[in-house]
């Protein structure tokens, strides 16, 4: 786990130093799996507040919304959560997987959006930044498929 971040270094406080980090990212590894759990049990009590107040069983398109939003959020933390599990396993930043968690974090955004009291160039700003990543995302597929071949 981690080569630059090794256990026995020649200096004492370095090696201290490394195994404060270690300990940090697992520290954030746990801290992200209270954020799912917290996350799942607000998707389920939000839904559980609007489907029992009246109009009884239904959701309006806002209410969709929103959970939608919710969810994303959680699948979000969890591809956060992914990402520091790869990276306390390997000495390999996932950037496929940084760039997808960035991208859902975008549709996240976007699905939330309200055009009512949002400026053009904000709508202009999140499209390019979204075209941006998604062009990311697929130079480095190609650049690891030709490394698979």
């Amino acid at each position: 786990m981690h080569d630059e971040l090794p256990s026995e270094h020649d200096d004492w406080l370095f090696a201290f130093l490394n195994k404060a980090i270690k300990l940090a990212i697992r520290a954030l590894a746990i801290l992200m799996v209270l954020v799912i759990f917290w996350g799942v049990g607000d998707v389920i009590y939000v839904l559980y507040q609007k489907l029992i107040s009246p109009p009884f069983m239904l959701l309006e398109i806002t209410d969709i919304f929103k959970t939608f939003a919710t969810f994303l959020a959680v699948l979000i933390a969890i591809e956060i959560y992914q990402n520091i599990v790869i990276y306390i396993r390997t000495d390999i930043l996932p950037i496929r997987l940084v760039i997808a968690t960035a991208l859902m974090a975008i549709a996240r955004k976007v699905i939330i959006f309200d055009f009512k009291n949002i400026e053009p160039m904000y709508v202009f700003a999140t499209a390019t930044v979204t075209l941006a990543l998604g062009i990311t995302y697929y130079l480095v597929g190609l650049h690891h498929e030709k490394k698979e071949i």
